[in-house]
């Protein structure tokens, strides 16, 4: 098992350039996206399409009524005011995906950084959904499969890195490296296993010291994403991403 990461969106560029078909992509945006998606089907979502934009969020939803609009820009949810119309079902925020809200829906999803990761690693042979909230299901997952080449694809903030990111594809990266067949980690992974080391015994603090944090906890009603966010292991589901784009729980 070859382990690599990608740090920026600037990367996303070299994706298009990689054949990946023999390639697994775990794509990680802890604050908020990938966190929010799993707990979304943690509570009965049918699946999830995630979209680069708005525009694209609002032909699916003029095609098939019944779907749900979720997304955000500069982290607040998506307003009339942006699409010309109407806010809206959802912002980006987990505890918004409630199971009496989003149980048996199709939700239609834009954000700032993560749909695209996920739509720029198209063509890979798996793509598969991660955060905090789901990562021993993940590591068990990855385990089971043992499969050969693993890209882990920080989504990140704007165009820079977002450490919360980088700690959560270090996590995986410990937890892979207790097989008795220890991965190669590339100099990428070794960069994330070595950063999620040092502030493992505090993570929430060291996450709660993130950029995008920072910005979330300075908003009142998007405080507590910040915790959600960084708890562990409270989803036992794996996340996959199809190749028409759509996210469904594996099974």
């Amino acid at each position: 098992m070859n382990i690599e990461v990608l740090f920026t969106p600037a990367e996303y560029a070299v994706l298009a350039r990689r054949d990946l078909r023999a390639m697994v992509c775990i794509v990680f945006d802890v604050l908020r996206a990938t966190s929010a998606f799993v707990m979304a089907l943690h509570n009965g979502a049918k699946e999830i399409i995630p979209v680069s934009e708005i525009s694209e969020a609002l032909e699916i939803r003029k095609n098939r009524s019944d779907v749900l609009l979720a997304g955000e820009r500069n982290g607040f949810k998506i307003s009339a005011a942006q699409t010309g119309g109407n806010d809206f079902d959802f912002g980006n925020s987990p505890r918004e995906f409630t199971p009496e809200k989003v149980r048996g829906k199709t939700i239609v999803s834009t954000t700032t950084n993560g749909t695209r990761a996920l739509r720029a690693c198209m063509g890979a042979k798996i793509i598969l959904v991660a955060s905090f909230l789901n990562l021993n299901a993940m590591t068990q997952f990855l385990r089971q499969k043992n499969f050969e080449n693993i890209l882990l694809v920080c989504a990140g903030t704007q165009e820079n890195a977002a450490l919360e990111d980088i700690l959560a594809a270090g996590a995986l990266c410990e937890l892979l490296a207790h097989e008795d067949a220890r991965p190669t980690f590339l100099d990428s992974a070794q960069i994330a296993l070595h950063a999620f080391a040092q502030v493992k015994s505090n993570l929430t603090t060291a996450i709660c010291n993130s950029e995008n944090a920072q910005r979330l906890l300075a908003i009142p009603d998007l405080r507590d994403d910040v915790a959600f966010c960084a708890q562990r292991d409270i989803y036992p589901l794996v996340a996959k991403m199809d190749a028409e784009g759509i996210i469904r729980i594996s099974v």
